[in-house]
């Protein structure tokens, strides 16, 4: 079996970060958790990108964590260890400054799962299953924070189904719950990523970007970011725009 890669590729606006392992339904590699932060790393560092798409080979998206790797861990610091290697490519992705599309086909298991989770919008194949059947496999467990990522991407419901009675949940439930923000067929999964990425690249990037950031943010002064909106010049673009009836041009100032 190959170690696998984590491949990055960039397209004009948009950057696709593509999880390539197929003959393990792209299981993830410790070495591809770092590849994957070498392409946040990169994203975050090159200018003019308004999107990033999230996508497996093979026809899975990400079946969790190699488990071949838990083999080595002695114990306690190898564990935490570990969860916080996941947590810091969690937060990499929430933290990227462009919005993250998961295009999701097959499985989206465990680290997978979280991943999927931590970019913005998701889109399903109908084929797609997603879980942490950990109770019934591995007897691991998540952190509180991923816990609390998948009570507000599922609800409470589903989250403890799927963790206590190692449940995978179908695409069309993962949909009903709000988990995704868009189903389609298995062949229309490129077209309507491409749709959805091309909605992404033609919004107002200060205005996605200030929404990400607050979304981020519950409890603590906004105003920093709202009067950053309201005194850029994307803001009086689109006031006027919209008063000549004409399409705004975002220049992202």
């Amino acid at each position: 079996m190959s170690a696998g890669a984590v491949r990055l590729a960039i397209d004009g606006p948009v950057a696709t970060v593509s999880f390539d392992r197929p003959e393990a339904r792209n299981a993830l590699s410790l070495a591809m958790y770092d590849e994957l932060s070498a392409a946040c790393a990169r994203i975050a560092a090159t200018p003019g990108l308004r999107a990033a798409q999230f996508k497996g080979a093979g026809g899975a998206f990400v079946a969790g964590t190699d488990i071949a790797e838990f083999r080595a861990f002695a114990g306690s610091a190898d564990g935490l260890a570990y969860e916080a290697r996941i947590e810091q490519g969690l937060v990499e992705i929430e933290a990227l400054p462009v919005p993250t599309l998961a295009v999701i086909e097959g499985a989206a298991m465990g680290g997978g799962l979280m991943i999927a989770t931590a970019c913005d919008l998701r889109l399903a194949s109908r084929r797609a299953r997603f879980g942490a059947p950990i109770a019934a496999t591995v007897g691991n467990c998540l952190s509180g924070r991923n816990l609390r990522r998948l009570e507000r991407a599922f609800g409470p419901g589903p989250t403890r189904r799927m963790l206590l009675l190692a449940e995978r949940i179908d695409a069309a439930e993962a949909f009903a719950a709000g988990f995704l923000t868009a189903l389609v067929e298995p062949e229309a999964v490129a077209t309507r990523a491409a749709e959805i990425l091309d909605r992404l690249v033609a919004n107002a990037p200060l205005t996605i970007a200030a929404t990400r950031a607050l979304l981020r943010v519950t409890d603590e002064p906004d105003d920093d970011i709202v009067g950053r909106i309201y005194a850029s010049a994307d803001f009086h673009e689109g006031v006027e725009a919209f008063l000549a009836k004409r399409p705004p041009i975002w220049r992202g100032r």
